[in-house]
């Protein structure tokens, strides 16, 4: 809670999964301020980004090198349109976070990146991810009803020989696992005898967040280097350490770090509710973050905005006080 005893609130910007097609179009139509985002998007990548996200073929948004930039570029058109018609009150958020991805969005909202940067970025990112995950074969698991020391005896079981780690910490009951194939194949046989109730194959390229990503940390790292991190004007809570920071230094060093480190996003929500964060926003595309703070035993409230409907019927976020 703020001095006052009031709800601090927190913005939560969604990671890959989230896509859909058409995604921000219709808000970027309603509000030049989100048309000049995907205009800058357009000036800086080596492909039609609004004809993929209008088209008609899933398969192409949903490829790795394509869905992240995607998804940056539609949750930061969402946040200028809504800061263009003084729907978003910024110097009241407390803090922000974003999930894997997401963890972008967050930071080139917050300022310690620039927009043009940020693009580069991720789709530098998605790029050797995407290369990554074509060097072997890998995925990742949902592990639905699965505690965090039953999810650490199913891949010490399933390892073997090969790569297999926890590799998304999401909310209570929910964790994912990220390794090689034949891995997989045993924790998905073994996962009952731990008490998990099912595990769900993620469509997602490779083994996000594990060393299978080692040559696309390794590429990135120095995509990294010679982009300047500014401070941000909020602190933003990192996927590698759940801590809030407003260091470039860490920032740097959490970005290099969290493409083959598991998120703690479990954590880092434990960490904004423990701070008095109880007031959640989460721009486009999907509901997923706010969605899971369901499972926190914690009264929260939450606000989104996915479509020209939310768009066109959103109040001023925050609020004011009661």
């Amino acid at each position: 809670m703020s001095d006052d005893g009031s709800p601090k609130h927190g913005l939560l910007f969604p990671g890959q999964g989230a896509q859909a097609l058409g995604m921000g179009l219709d808000i970027a139509a309603l509000e030049p301020a989100a048309a000049a985002v995907f205009d800058t998007a357009a000036e800086i990548l080596d492909f039609d980004l609004a004809a993929v996200i209008s088209g008609d073929d899933k398969a192409s948004l949903d490829r790795t090198d394509v869905c992240q930039p995607a998804i940056l570029v539609t949750s930061l058109a969402v946040m200028a349109g809504l800061d263009a018609r003084s729907l978003l009150r910024a110097e009241q958020v407390s803090a922000c976070a974003g999930l894997s991805l997401g963890e972008y969005s967050a930071l080139a909202w917050a300022g310690a990146l620039t927009l043009p940067d940020a693009i580069r970025l991720v789709r530098a990112r998605g790029q050797a991810m995407q290369a990554a995950s074509d060097e072997r074969p890998s995925g990742m698991l949902s592990l639905v009803g699965a505690s965090p020391e039953a999810a650490t005896a199913l891949v010490d079981e399933a390892r073997g020989d090969g790569v297999l780690v926890l590799a998304n910490l999401l909310a209570p009951g929910q964790i994912a696992i990220a390794g090689t194939s034949d891995t997989l194949e045993r924790a998905s046989a073994a996962c009952r005898d731990h008490g998990i109730r099912k595990a769900v194959p993620l469509a997602v390229a490779g083994a996000f967040h594990s060393p299978c990503m080692e040559s696309a940390a390794a590429s990135l790292a120095q995509a990294i280097a010679a982009t300047n991190i500014s401070e941000p004007r909020v602190p933003v809570v990192l996927n590698v350490s759940a801590q809030a920071t407003r260091d470039p230094a860490l920032i740097a060093d959490g970005l290099r770090r969290q493409i083959t480190s598991p998120v703690l996003w479990q954590a880092s929500m434990e960490t904004l509710l423990g701070s008095g964060v109880t007031d959640f926003f989460e721009p486009a595309p999907g509901r997923q973050l706010t969605n899971m703070l369901r499972r926190y035993d914690i009264e929260t409230t939450t606000h989104a905005c996915g479509t020209a409907d939310d768009f066109m019927a959103s109040s001023p976020w925050p609020g004011d006080a009661p």
